[in-house]
């Protein structure tokens, strides 16, 4: 009972403020069905239930061409129909909310950290323990075990990693060769980062530096606060790290890069990050690996930017990625848990993982798989990403019991910040009392 009175109102605030999670942006969708191509077999006919096609929903429309093929592969194998089904990030969590609820769920679906600890607890995942160990196509010692303990509850599996995702720095060459500034490398420190960001930034307001919202953490300021020594939970996530002096520094920094090389803080939150780029508004920006997809489909990113590493910090001398994991899910009250199951281990294979990698869906969750991702494209140089994986110092996505409660009160009280009502010291402390008070109802 204590346990479902949480969830309720943990999942009534979901993502109302945070959009910057793994794999969302403001350009990633419109909400819509994918057709399918396989033929019907006579195998078809073991999807039980009503013999309807089990459903699978995804948020980000940039990675629905590649999953299509995956699933009509899997179709023509198998003879089960899947519909695949992109949906909006907000829109999404709301139709699990409801299927929490009571009422219809997708029966294949992404689940994310913020998300799963609530969903696991609550018998809403269908539970894959038993089905993993009595397969013969799985090898799950190839998956990265921390992105597989945000899929494990009491020593139960309810979703299996489809893909690691890492941080590295887009950048607008144009731009830099006009202003005459040296493209970031290895050896760039934030300092040069914020360097750098002043010069691009026009006092006429038509192009600034870079830019960041409260809500782009993972794919922003997360980085900074760990390069910089800070952290946002404890280990034992127990409390807030928003306070540490070492966070307090980064975000002071965030900060006056925020005064001196970002557009306004409304201009940023109505237009987003992503968009700022790709319409040649700002010179660089942190992005996650989700984002390659789309942009390789842009002809004005194509022409014009490229990739690189994230800058390490001077005094500590690290270089941090924040990285998550996907995991695919299934409904536990699914009308067709074989057609479900069978999903997830088809996309959960070596083959379907590097044929995910070659597809350039994303970077894979498979032990080296990767690199295959690395050769999707030619526009850009992908080998950033791998060097944050492999190269430097990374950095689970900070999560808890009820991660997406704390993170969205995070950033309710770094906009006060952003929007010059409050210091940025004074939004994270508060924001550090609001976390605690959250994470000891946990």
């Amino acid at each position: 009972m204590i346990k479902k009175k949480i969830f309720g109102l943990a999942i009534s605030s979901i993502m109302a403020l945070s959009l910057a999670a793994c794999g969302s942006s403001n350009n990633e969708t419109t909400a819509g069905n994918a057709s399918q191509n396989g033929e019907t077999s006579a195998a078809a006919s073991q999807n039980s239930g009503d013999g309807s096609k089990i459903t699978v929903a995804i948020w980000d429309n940039g990675q629905k061409p590649g999953l299509q093929e995956i699933i009509n592969d899997f179709t023509a194998e198998t003879g089960y129909q899947a519909e695949l089904q992109v949906i909006t990030w907000d829109q999404y969590w709301t139709l699990l909310e409801a299927g929490a609820s009571g009422g219809d769920m997708p029966d294949v679906f992404w689940m994310h950290s913020n998300e799963s600890q609530k969903y696991m607890e609550n018998d809403i995942l269908m539970d894959l323990t038993d089905k993993i160990a009595s397969s013969d196509k799985l090898e799950m010692d190839k998956f990265p075990k921390d992105i597989k303990e945000l899929y494990v509850n009491d020593g139960k599996t309810y979703a299996i990693p489809k893909d690691v995702d890492t941080i590295a720095l887009w950048y607008n060459k144009t731009m830099f060769d006009e202003a005459g500034v040296a493209y970031p490398d290895e050896n760039w420190t934030w300092d040069d980062y914020y360097d750098a960001a002043v010069k691009l930034t026009k006092p006429d307001g038509s192009q600034y530096g870079t830019a960041m919202n409260p809500s782009n953490n993972q794919d922003g300021w997360y980085n900074i606060v760990y390069s910089m020594g800070g952290k946002v939970i404890s280990d034992d996530m127990k409390s807030s790290g928003m306070d540490d002096p070492n966070t307090l520094k980064a975000m002071e920094f965030v900060d006056k890069l925020r005064k001196d090389a970002m557009p306004d803080a409304t201009v940023m939150s109505e237009t987003g990050t992503d968009v700022l780029l790709q319409s040649g508004k700002i010179a660089m920006l942190p992005q996650g690996s989700w984002m390659v997809a789309p942009f390789k489909e842009n002809e004005y990113l194509v022409a014009n930017c490229d990739v690189a590493v994230l800058p390490k910090d001077a005094t500590t001398g690290k270089r941090v990625s924040l990285y998550n994991g996907l995991g695919w899910a299934a409904n536990a009250g699914t009308k067709n848990p074989e057609a479900a199951w069978k999903l997830i281990e088809w996309f959960s294979t070596k083959e379907n993982q590097e044929k995910q990698a070659k597809l350039g869906v994303t970077m894979a969750a498979y032990e080296g798989v990767s690199d295959i991702w690395k050769e999707n494209t030619d526009k850009f140089n992908l080998q950033a990403y791998l060097t944050m994986l492999n190269d430097s110092d990374i950095v689970i996505r900070p999560h808890s019991r009820a991660t997406v409660v704390w993170e969205n009160q995070n950033t309710k009280n770094l906009v006060e910040a952003w929007s010059n009502k409050v210091s940025m010291e004074e939004a994270c402390k508060k924001a550090a009392s609001d976390m605690n008070e959250l994470l000891s109802q946990e």
